[in-house]
């Protein structure tokens, strides 16, 4: 930490450590991969039994309410414990949004199922041609009495093939201003209409999805705010989102690695593992301000994009660190065994290379800053 712990935050380390050392099942540690939902949920729930699924939650909702402090030590702990992943698009996204601009029955419906477990969660942005640009959605909706009848297809969907709900960004207007033609809708992914097709990605993981919407109904109560108005409240998700992308799990999780292939390094890379120490260093403080700001009432608007970006290009920054550790290791395919550690040389590594481009790519998230910080005029296109 970047200060001495209170005693309170030191008893919750140890709390945390004691706990995930004796609850990770060795078959989930050191993983770089989510596991499949039927080895990784039971983890999801072993947390949320303990209370710290939702550690940024409020308590009103089922949260943990926990301090900045105490989030970033979770993650630390967690990272070095070799924690799996577990899916957060509930957690981290969907569930933060319903409390802020979901109806009370919404609230009531989705929250504690997202608590328990009981439901994974993906998010249906990106299309073929609308992916920094979501504003160029095709994905249309037209109204059918109480109901929206769904038609087009959404790509890169993370988990899409394993979840159970979508909330998706669908076009239900096509005059005018193209953001205000556009509804923020919760759909059932057992609808009939939908079929899912699985992406397998660089890293040899099929963690994203394509799914296709024929004729697929939706009841308006689904609908999020009011219809046309889904730009407004898919702005504040992202918004919080980038909070929680610039969060230091990701690049903990590589400085473990970077830890762990220590050994291996010769005295001219020790300048090099320093480096990647300071750089998770500097990422935590920055996260630690914008949560605490966040958490005092702040709106964390545009600024939100400078975090998205530091811990994105941190983590790879990390993780170049370590393949250069790794040396003739580096192209190896398959997780090796470290003494008692198993580390992965490559998997990781391929696998971060989409984080500079979810959520928002952070050259997106540069002329952000560009025009809404700094106040720079957009150049002509």
């Amino acid at each position: 930490m970047l200060r001495p712990e209170t005693d309170a935050e030191a008893a919750f380390r140890a709390d945390v450590r004691a706990f995930l050392a004796a609850a990770i099942p060795d078959h989930l540690r050191d993983l770089t991969f989510r596991a499949p939902p039927q080895d990784c949920m039971p983890w999801y729930r072993a947390l949320s039994r303990r209370g710290w699924i939702a550690p940024h939650w409020p308590k009103a909702f089922g949260g943990m309410a926990a301090s900045p402090v105490e989030q970033v030590i979770l993650l630390e702990e967690m990272a070095h414990a070799g924690a799996p992943d577990i899916p957060t698009q509930g957690i981290n996204h969907i569930g933060p949004l319903l409390m802020h601009f979901g109806s009370p029955a919404q609230q009531a419906r989705h929250l504690p199922p997202i608590l328990a477990g009981d439901v994974i969660w993906c998010q249906g942005y990106s299309e073929p041609g609308a992916g920094s640009d979501l504003s160029a959605l095709r994905t249309a909706a037209r109204r059918d009495g109480d109901e929206l009848v769904v038609n087009g297809h959404k790509i890169w969907t993370t988990w899409g093939h394993h979840a159970h709900w979508m909330f998706a960004l669908v076009r239900t207007s096509s005059a005018g201003n193209p953001r205000a033609g556009i509804t923020f809708l919760l759909i059932d992914l057992s609808s009939p209409g939908i079929t899912r097709r699985p992406i397998r990605n660089i890293a040899n993981d099929d963690e994203f999805c394509e799914v296709f919407f024929d004729e697929v109904r939706v009841p308006l109560e689904n609908v999020v705010g009011a219809v046309d108005d889904g730009w407004r409240v898919a702005t504040a998700l992202l918004d919080r989102e980038r909070i929680q992308l610039g969060a230091p799990a990701q690049a903990l999780r590589a400085l473990e690695r970077v830890r762990r292939l220590a050994p291996l390094a010769d005295a001219g890379l020790a300048d090099r593992i320093a480096e990647a120490e300071l750089a998770v260093e500097t990422l935590t403080a920055a996260f630690l301000d914008a949560a605490e700001r966040f958490a005092a009432g702040e709106d964390p608007g545009a600024e939100s994009s400078y975090l998205k970006i530091l811990a994105t290009e941190t983590t790879q920054a990390v993780l170049d660190i370590a393949q250069d550790l790794a040396g003739p290791l580096m192209a190896a395919r398959d997780p090796v065994r470290l003494g008692a550690p198993l580390v992965d040389m490559s998997e990781m590594f391929l696998q971060a290379r989409r984080l500079s481009i979810y959520g928002g790519s952070n050259e997106i998230q540069r002329s952000i800053l560009a025009e809404r910080v700094l106040g720079l005029k957009r150049e002509a296109r």
